[in-house]
């Protein structure tokens, strides 16, 4: 069992570091945070993706794919600045929790 809020913040950095990759979606990123060990509910993420685009860190923009509407989100340059910030401070707490062992 896992709890949300601690990992609230590693999922948002997971979803910004896939999104500096390319465009990510619903669907696909909650397969991709599967990889990682995360399982998340669409009521979970998508609060999450509307969260980091209201704050300026995503965009979104609706795909037609056949009969099939996706929202694609991509991060914007805010995003991206945070995310080299949060890099930083990951490996500081990083460091800290190994050695911490």
């Amino acid at each position: 069992m896992t709890d949300k809020d601690l990992y609230g913040g590693l999922i948002r950095l997971h979803i910004l570091h896939h999104a500096n990759h390319g465009p990510v979606f619903g669907l696909g990123i909650t397969e991709e945070l599967r990889h990682h060990g995360y399982s998340i509910s669409a009521g979970t993420l998508y609060p999450m993706l509307h969260g980091l685009e209201k704050k300026g860190y995503l965009s979104s923009r609706q795909e037609r794919e056949g009969r099939r509407v996706r929202r694609l989100y991509e991060i914007t340059r805010k995003g991206r600045t945070q995310l080299v910030d949060a890099r930083k401070k990951v490996r500081e707490l990083f460091g800290e929790l190994i050695e911490g062992e």
